[in-house]
């Protein structure tokens, strides 16, 4: 079964990360698949034990609160014992969005790859791709 990598994008910057991400899941021996937040249920995902979350900073360094947020929030009482990769792109602040994701998920019982949650800013360079590329085959090999 393919690794999800499940993502909201309003620019198409973290679109780009899930695929690099991807990429990397597929360098490290498993098959991977970029699936758009509105496209899986939290339930879906749930089922897996290993999967990806990508999304932007919003606001004041918050999810993406029509469909990302919701979907988060579903799914934070079925990730216990789960391996997450969480990553995502921003335009101001420091990152705070992404370290309150991550302590979120870890307080739920997930085991976040890397211990942290990749972020790039504003529109990924090749250094960000390939930084995407070595979190998606530290997933697989998870």
């Amino acid at each position: 079964m393919a690794i999800k990598v499940v993502y909201w994008t309003g620019t198409g910057n973290t679109q780009v990360m899930a695929d690099s991400v991807v990429a990397g899941v597929k360098k490290g021996g498993a098959d991977a698949e970029a699936v758009f937040v509105d496209n899986i249920t939290a339930d879906a995902l749930a089922a897996e034990d290993k999967f990806a979350l990508g999304c932007p900073a919003m606001g004041a360094e918050v999810l993406e609160e029509a469909s990302m947020e919701p979907f988060v929030t579903a799914l934070e009482g079925k990730v216990s014992g789960k391996k997450i990769a969480l990553f995502g792109s921003y335009d101001w602040g420091d990152g705070q969005w992404m370290r309150d994701w991550v302590s979120r998920m870890q307080s739920a019982g997930a085991t976040i790859v890397n211990g942290e949650g990749l972020i790039a800013n504003n529109a990924p360079t090749d250094d960000d791709k390939a930084a995407c590329e070595a979190l998606g085959e530290a997933l697989a090999k998870a």
